[in-house]
């Protein structure tokens, strides 16, 4: 699935609570379900800066794709990483660099967060899309050495 698809499938998920507590309920049950992280992988180059709470993101490439796996260590805040990786997981460098994130919006998930919850956003957003430029750089200079 695209990223266009899988956020259309979160915007229509999202749309059946009316409350925002139930949608509170909604990614912490999400950020449940997703399995931890490596314990090697729990290292400050992997801790996002900018969170109120701890959050780590890996990434691995493989065979032209992103892999993220994630852990926080505050329910909502994994929720929203879970979230974020559900959208970004196994796409291309290209896709995630030039995403269209407007279903944060959609959802009203920015509007709903405290502050420093939605600057915690905005950082997990930032570090996964450095990852893919990271990537694309990385590819460029391969392409230019050979």
């Amino acid at each position: 699935m695209t990223i266009q698809e899988i956020s259309e499938q979160i915007v229509e998920e999202f749309s059946v609570f009316d409350e925002w507590l139930d949608k509170y309920e909604y990614l912490i049950e999400t950020g449940r379900q997703m399995p931890p992280i490596a314990e090697e992988d729990k290292t400050a180059e992997n801790l996002i800066e900018g969170c109120q709470s701890r959050v780590w993101l890996n990434c691995q490439e493989k065979d032209g794709r992103l892999w993220f796996t994630a852990d926080s260590d505050a329910v909502i805040t994994k929720g929203i990483i879970t979230l974020l990786i559900r959208v970004f997981d196994g796409q291309t460098p290209e896709d995630i660099a030039a995403a269209d994130l407007s279903f944060i919006d959609r959802i009203g998930l920015k509007d709903n967060l405290s502050p420093t919850r939605a600057n915690g956003l905005v950082a997990m957003i930032t570090k996964i899309k450095a990852y893919a430029l990271a990537f694309l750089q990385k590819e460029k200079e391969h392409d230019e050495q050979e």
